[in-house]
């Protein structure tokens, strides 16, 4: 039985090392020979009263029987391994995000306000200013001559900003000095994970390429997205299958006819941060079917409400890119022609309805009246 605490992963780990040499075609001699299931508990709430452990059993057998026990999708464990590399590198990707707030809270403690000069306190040109004050240099204009030329504070700004490393104390450079010697390994750590999940993926490239290419989506999105959902996703049946494991489709709360909400279902939380990431990068794409639409829904449903339309296409259009093996086409500007010409002959016609006589250039004589 399934748990959010996920203390089914050893031991489902043991079975199906046990079980793999029975479970073959030609195997059918074994003591225990079957197949595994993973149920949720939620399907096999039993009434209240003492538990015992046969009628648990034979009441879970007659459940699966029955169909009436909700079973989890388990990936294969060449797909678990892959999720554990990806959801390891999201782990340190936000250590990485956490380290650097405190970074900043430990220089606004020891007042040198240098976050407000750089767009990137971990980009090179601060990098390059904290490494020499964690060295203990105590010249703020040596320290503002490390920045990079492209940087738009001048160097009074800088000088003024890091006037405060002249009395910093010791105690402060150390703890800098160690913050940045994290950051290090964590940022080595990320290649390692990075490549790592290259060498697994690579017999797979060609669907982590043509996922890349979606608006919103890159090389990082598809591996995770892969990892999650198989190579050609041929566990769910459709892209409604999908959409309703991850969580992406509206929901139905309904009793006795009456609708109590529409709130998206639980599902998969990996898989709905990605497509979230994606579907507020997607949208900034210009000219993408997903900008269109996300200026046709935003006026009514609001900025979060649409992202979670523009997620849930990109999930059905996820589904049909891996298990059809198709690639990516972008409409966006075929979509944006058509709807200018639809606009046009619905003003036309409402002109035409007021009495107006409207006659239209040579060139425009394709445009539906």
């Amino acid at each position: 039985m399934e748990s959010t605490a996920q203390y089914w992963k050893p031991v489902w780990g043991a079975l199906e090392r046990y079980w793999k040499p029975i479970c073959t075609k030609h195997a059918g001699a074994g003591p225990m020979s079957g197949m595994l299931h993973l149920a949720q508990a939620q399907s096999n709430r039993a009434p209240r009263g003492r538990k015992n452990d046969f009628a648990d059993a034979e009441r879970l057998v007659k459940r699966l029987v029955a169909r009436e026990l909700v079973l989890s999708f388990v990936p294969d464990p060449k797909q678990r391994l892959w999720r554990t590399v990806t959801r390891t590198k999201y782990q340190l990707t936000r250590n990485r995000v956490q380290l650097q707030n405190r970074l900043e809270a430990l220089l606004e403690e020891a007042h040198i306000k240098l976050s407000s000069l750089v767009s990137d306190l971990l980009g090179v040109s601060a990098r390059r200013m904290l490494h020499a004050l964690a060295a203990g240099e105590t010249d703020p204009a040596a320290l503002a001559t490390l920045a990079d030329g492209r940087l738009r504070a001048t160097p009074e700004q800088l000088c003024d900003a890091l006037g405060a490393c002249q009395e910093m104390n010791s105690t402060y450079r150390r703890l800098l000095k160690m913050a940045l010697e994290d950051l290090d390994m964590m940022e080595k750590q990320i290649g390692q994970l990075d490549q790592e999940m290259a060498d697994l993926l690579r017999p797979h490239q060609d669907q982590v390429q043509r996922l890349a290419e979606v608006p919103g989506l890159g090389v990082d999105s598809a591996q995770q997205i892969i990892a999650e959902v198989g190579v050609t996703a041929a566990t769910f049946q459709s892209e409604r299958d999908l959409s309703s494991w991850v969580g992406a489709c509206p929901g139905d709360n309904e009793s006795a006819g009456v609708s109590h909400g529409h709130r998206s279902p639980k599902g998969n939380r990996q898989m709905r941060r990605v497509l979230n990431q994606a579907a507020n990068a997607a949208v900034k794409y210009k000219g993408s079917i997903f900008q269109i639409l996300y200026r046709r829904y935003v006026p009514r449903l609001g900025h979060n409400q649409t992202i979670g339309v523009i997620a849930h296409r990109l999930c059905r259009l996820i589904w049909k890119i891996l298990n059809r093996g198709v690639s990516y086409e972008e409409r966006g500007p075929s979509v944006s022609q058509r709807s200018r010409h639809q606009r046009a002959a619905r003003m036309m016609r409402e002109l035409r309805s007021l009495g107006y006589r409207v006659e239209l250039p040579n060139h425009q004589r394709s445009v539906p009246a």
